[in-house]
């Protein structure tokens, strides 16, 4: 079967560069920035419906905001590589170098809410009940913070032989730019259009890897910086160094591959500035959109929180919202987990990941909230 559904996803995740700092802004960023915004505009409107003071919000804006980028990274750094930080404790600040954990995230609100209800002991304003509408927040939150995990490219589903599914390419791409020393100007990916070879006597699609399902056949065009380069320069270098690459690097293989059997597939030719361009013939590996599938997951639940609360807030029984959200977010991560790969290396040797691990008690606690929810009477404070 023919994969013709899937989406070559070669997108920048940045989206504009500060001028004079040479600092990039990414997509990320933006999209982390408009959680905690519409999250804030939506929570005024829930505070000003139960008649709650508006001036809480901001002090529970920057609650959340601290406790979600300290519990999610220090989350990172406890649960899935306290080796690397540990030694080196400073490292823990560089969180522009990506690492942030959504159970470490959830433990840092859990937290900062309890705080936040000791010190503002204002009537209706318990614990459960301040929860109850921050989860409403949080699956919001949740969309967007998933959604710029797919700008990224990161977070990366397992090969799927269905249909449908993504081919992340730019971090491949990237990798043979920062492997070729400069000596590649530019990489492009395009979709291959069975073109022949120089030094091969077969089209990529007879390959054996041809016909495997969670294959696409892809040509990748690498720019050689020097025009000075003659084309026996740049086919030692591609069937040396490049070809090696494609056999040994992870960067670059994690999404893109060649086969192993046969030596690497490429046709030469020179561009208006007088470059070598090499079309080299590769396969992308098609994997689940497991970025997607829990970004409109949260999407979803938000919809389904928010209406809840809209039609039953002055009779909505304490912790049910909170549980409800414990068991369907966790609950389908636990599940999500079997489609992703696994982030680091020890989690290989574990019957299941960490992620799936910690989804656990949080569904136990979801579970024992709506039970403990449903048997006592409504919630009528507020």
């Amino acid at each position: 079967m023919t994969l013709f559904n899937y989406i070559l996803w070669d997108f920048n995740p940045d989206l504009f560069t500060i001028p004079g700092l040479d600092h990039a802004v990414r997509w990320y960023g933006l999209l982390f920035a408009l959680a905690f915004l519409f999250g804030q505009q939506i929570f005024f409107h829930i505070f000003k419906k139960e008649g709650q003071p508006e001036k809480d919000v901001e002090k529970l804006t920057v609650y959340m905001v601290l406790a979600t980028v300290i519990g999610a990274r220090l989350g990172h750094v406890l649960f899935y590589e306290p080796e690397k930080y540990l030694p080196h404790p400073l490292d823990i600040f560089k969180i522009w170098e990506g690492g942030l954990a959504s159970h470490g995230a959830a433990a840092g609100i859990l937290f900062a809410i309890y705080l936040y209800c000791r010190k503002n002991k204002k009537k209706g304003q318990t614990y459960l009940w301040t929860l109850d509408r921050i989860v409403i927040i949080v699956a919001l939150a949740g969309f967007f913070i998933r959604m710029g995990n797919f700008m990224n490219s990161e977070i990366l589903g397992k090969p799927t032989d269905s249909n449908y599914g993504v081919v992340f390419t730019r971090s491949s791409a990237q990798g043979l730019e920062y492997f070729s020393r400069g000596a590649i100007e530019s990489v492009e990916v395009e979709e291959n259009k069975g073109q022949k070879s120089s030094n091969q006597k077969n089209d990529l699609t007879t390959s054996p890897l041809s016909t495997e399902k969670n294959l696409v056949p892809l040509t990748l065009k690498a720019t050689f910086a020097d025009p000075k380069y003659t084309e026996k320069d740049v086919k030692n270098y591609l069937d040396d160094r490049v070809s090696n690459w494609f056999k040994e690097e992870n960067y670059i293989t994690e999404n893109l591959t060649i086969d192993p059997n046969q030596s690497l597939e490429y046709s030469l030719s020179r561009n208006n500035q007088g470059q070598i361009v090499a079309n080299l013939k590769v396969y992308g590996i098609v994997r689940h959109a497991a970025q997607l599938y829990e970004s409109l997951s949260c999407l979803l639940l938000f919809f389904i929180l928010f209406a809840a609360w809209n039609r039953k807030r002055k009779d909505l029984p304490q912790g049910l919202l909170l549980g409800i959200f414990l068991i369907y977010i966790f609950g389908l991560r636990f599940f999500y987990e079997f489609l992703k790969e696994n982030q680091v290396a020890f989690e290989n040797n574990l019957p299941l990941n960490m992620g799936q691990w910690l989804s656990i008690p949080l569904v136990i606690a979801g579970i024992f909230l709506v039970l403990r929810a449903v048997k006592k009477e409504p919630d009528i404070k507020s």
